[in-house]
């Protein structure tokens, strides 16, 4: 729902981490201090967003990004863009409307939400084509850099896929969007249990990618999971209860994600940063394009 231009009769869902963070800005405005995460006198500012252009792959069944000049300089005096494409397409925050009807737009979430304190963990050397992984391999890395975990933290997931993105020399379309590692609802109820506000992650897509409708369109690599875990895919993921659970389960929850960042996300790995994605201001929105931003000290200057 859009609550944008009024708050009047709306109360926070119980248990609906977004919305119980909403209502507490909405009540007195917070400031933070965020001194103690990034020295500003040497901070840096990362990109982790991938370039959108019509090259950018959508997820499977939805259309592409497209755009044509409607007007050129040399006939108009002025050059002008037009664009038509789904949302869930280059790095992008999935909104609670996108699964969940009760939730909020994109427009009606605090600006405060979409900024705070959080970690980039790297589980690269951990995974590869079709595999789980899970809280405890998180918590593994967590321990291992002394990166701690407050509630509130945004989490970054770097698997390594965005190497395969189809912007880069080693671009491979099929490993990035069909065979990526991915979690089960164990984690998503460890992301529950955590408070974390929202996540991001190097791939086409925070679920695994055979608890999405690609279980369904490509019988193929379902055949190379259950050949690689040695189970039916049934016992291994069972549906429905985790057909795209961290979208479907987790939104209620007010837990968000972001999918297909990359950019420059291998130079902040294992690190504590200041973490953003900020979506434009879309009444109605259910998702929205955004800019995926780590504020970090810089280390060589320390």
């Amino acid at each position: 729902m859009s609550i944008y231009f009024s708050r009047d009769k709306w109360k926070p869902r119980p248990n609906n981490i977004l919305e119980e963070f909403a209502a507490k800005v909405w009540e007195k405005k917070p400031s933070y201090d965020w001194s103690k995460v990034v020295d500003w006198a040497n901070a840096k500012v990362y990109d982790l967003s991938q370039p959108l252009s019509p090259l950018s792959p959508p997820f499977p069944t939805y259309p592409p990004f497209e755009f044509k000049w409607i007007k050129v300089i040399y006939e108009h005096g002025v050059g002008a863009q037009y664009i038509q494409t789904p949302l869930h397409i280059g790095t992008h925050m999935d909104g609670p409307l996108h699964f969940d009807s009760a939730g909020l737009d994109i427009a009606s979430i605090p600006i405060e939400y979409w900024i705070g304190e959080g970690i980039i963990v790297d589980i690269s050397e951990d995974v590869s084509d079709l595999d789980i992984y899970t809280s405890d391999l998180i918590e593994e890395k967590i321990r291992s850099y002394n990166l701690g975990l407050k509630p509130y933290d945004i989490l970054v997931i770097y698997t390594g896929y965005s190497k395969y993105a189809y912007y880069q020399p080693t671009a491979d379309v099929v490993r990035y969007m069909l065979k990526h590692p991915g979690p089960t609802k164990e984690f998503a109820d460890w992301l529950i249990k955590n408070k974390i506000r929202w996540t991001a992650v190097d791939a086409g897509s925070q679920d695994h990618p055979l608890n999405t409708p690609i279980r369904r369109l490509r019988p193929d690599i379902v055949e190379e999971f259950e050949k690689k875990h040695g189970k039916k895919i049934q016992e291994v993921m069972p549906w429905p209860e985790n057909f795209q659970l961290m979208h479907t389960y987790l939104f209620p929850y007010g837990v968000l994600h972001v999918e297909n960042a990359g950019g420059e996300i291998e130079k902040v790995l294992n690190r504590r940063c200041l973490i953003s994605a900020f979506p434009f201001k879309f009444v109605g929105g259910e998702s929205a394009f955004c800019r995926l931003v780590a504020i970090c000290t810089d280390e060589e200057r320390k």
